[in-house]
């Protein structure tokens, strides 16, 4: 039976709080309570990390400030390769736009081993024993296939269950939190200047940054937002504050319970199982909420790998309808959802995973899938942002706007920090991918290829194709005017 297809998301369909929703699922904060933060205490600045998670946040939204601004005058599914198109140029867009496709599609196949680890080689025994391990790869398998029937349903049935997903994560986080803080109290020492310069401030900042990776999600839903000049705006200051604040409190909570002078050496010695957070859930709640903050992991990285899969649909969707992909890719279903873009995320994760299952059949996918997926990703995701953050200074400075504060001096930090971030996270690749295999430290060089690539495709469709040159803004510009169509429309 064919379905209707047309060339046009769905439009209307989220507001402030399913956009949120959206951004958080991809930040999964369970995962980042049990995962990402011993991290960064370990490796990064100790029992400051609390302060380094409230100071990338305020580097992010001073970002958002020229973000804001500029988000009211452009809306597209590109997010910020549309962005990029718009203060850099074509060819920077371009290549802006490569690089986030690559980066949210390794994402994905990078979820696809998280979550086929974490659900069949650790949930399933632990709740019924190890005669029940699953395989990662067909664990991963049947759960992206559910992730994909739910992603073409529509945007609105995707906001729907992240926001379930989400408040049970967030529930777990504060749970956790306010067991540490009315059992023991927080420890204030987590501010002294003496701590936060503990260990290594820059891999605690590069680390905290890691887990707002999903912030910028919010400009790829401008298509399908109520009033997306406005809307997104609210969602993305209310994602980094949100995001800022949740990490920063679980961090301080992790902190407090071992005591911030010893909380790096302590990381430390639980590196290799993975378990400090578990420990002090355990500490603190009992052995059943270990078990329920096990379920809730896999629960997280199901929302996150959601939301993910959304995101690198719509850069799919955005590249083919400016004709840069196959034109393929730009049909929309009946829901408004990009059923082929996503339909090809789905199968090139499946392609990225089954090499790895099959080339590494005695390893699990946390030691080779992922650290590849998610390791490149989010050295791509960063790179992205600071692009972005540079195209909103450069862009405001092209039209001399006159006000400084919010189209320069605030987006020119924030661009300032990114672009810190980003060196760092190339410098420190290996930490960021967790692994120092040969295969995983040439990854890098993937984006010089990018970028190398889409000089000379820019090249090359400037002098032989030109339609499609010119239509790298022009589609930014016709949607706009659609904006503006719909907003007449309901004002009659």
């Amino acid at each position: 039976m064919s379905e209707k297809q047309t060339e046009v998301l769905a439009r209307n369909q989220l507001g402030v709080s399913s956009i949120v929703f959206l951004v958080l699922a991809a930040v999964a904060p369970v995962t980042v309570l049990i995962v990402v933060l011993p991290l960064a205490i370990a490796h990064g600045n100790g029992g400051g990390v609390p302060v380094a998670i409230l100071m990338v946040a305020a580097a992010l939204l001073l970002f958002a400030i020229g973000y804001a601004q500029i988000t009211k005058e452009l809306t597209n599914a590109g997010g910020f390769y549309a962005i990029a198109v718009k203060g850099l140029g074509k060819t920077a867009g371009l290549i802006t736009g490569i690089i986030a496709t690559i980066g949210y599609n390794a994402f994905v196949a990078g979820a696809l081993g998280t979550i086929g680890f974490f659900a069949g080689m650790v949930v399933m025994p632990e709740l019924f024993g190890e005669a029940f391990t699953l395989d990662w790869f067909w664990t991963g398998l049947v759960l992206f296939v559910i992730v994909y029937m739910l992603a073409i349903s529509g945007i609105h049935v995707s906001a729907v269950v992240l926001g379930v997903a989400l408040v049970l994560e967030i529930i777990m986080v504060f749970v956790f939190g306010f067991s540490v803080l009315f059992q023991q109290g927080f420890n204030f020492s987590v501010f002294a200047p003496e701590i936060v310069m503990g260990g290594s401030l820059w891999i605690g900042l590069l680390l905290a940054a890691t887990a707002f990776i999903g912030f910028e999600a919010t400009a790829l839903f401008g298509e399908e937002a109520k009033d997306p000049h406005r809307t997104i705006p609210k969602a993305t200051y209310a994602s980094i504050i949100i995001i800022g604040l949740m990490h920063a409190f679980a961090a301080w909570a992790i902190v407090s319970s071992i005591g911030p002078d010893i909380a790096q050496a302590t990381a430390i010695e639980h590196l290799e199982a993975g378990d400090l957070t578990l420990m002090l859930i355990d500490k603190h709640l009992g052995p059943v909420f270990v078990v329920i903050a096990l379920v809730l992991v896999v629960v997280s990285l199901f929302a996150a790998q959601l939301a993910f899969h959304n995101s690198a649909g719509r850069y799919l969707y955005s590249l083919g309808r400016a004709r840069v992909l196959p034109r393929w890719l730009a049909k929309t279903n009946s829901k408004g959802a990009p059923q082929r873009a996503l339909l090809t995320n789905l199968i090139f994760a499946l392609v990225i995973a089954a090499i790895f299952r099959f080339a590494f059949p005695d390893l699990p996918s946390i030691l080779t899938l992922v650290p590849v997926g998610l390791g490149f990703a989010t050295l791509s995701i960063i790179i992205v942002q600071a692009i972005a953050a540079l195209s909103v200074v450069v862009y405001f400075r092209k039209k001399r706007d006159p006000r400084l504060w919010t189209t320069l001096i605030a987006p020119a930090i924030g661009f300032i920090a990114l672009a810190v971030f980003s060196v760092m996270a190339i410098v420190q690749f290996p930490l960021v991918a967790g692994s120092e295999e040969p295969y995983v430290l040439v990854l890098p060089w993937i984006l010089v290829l990018a970028v190398v690539g889409g000089i000379v495709y820019g090249a090359y469709l400037k002098s032989k194709k030109p339609e499609v040159y010119a239509g790298l803004s022009d589609d930014l510009e016709k949607f706009d005017d659609l904006l503006v169509e719909d907003a007449d429309t309901l004002r009659k």
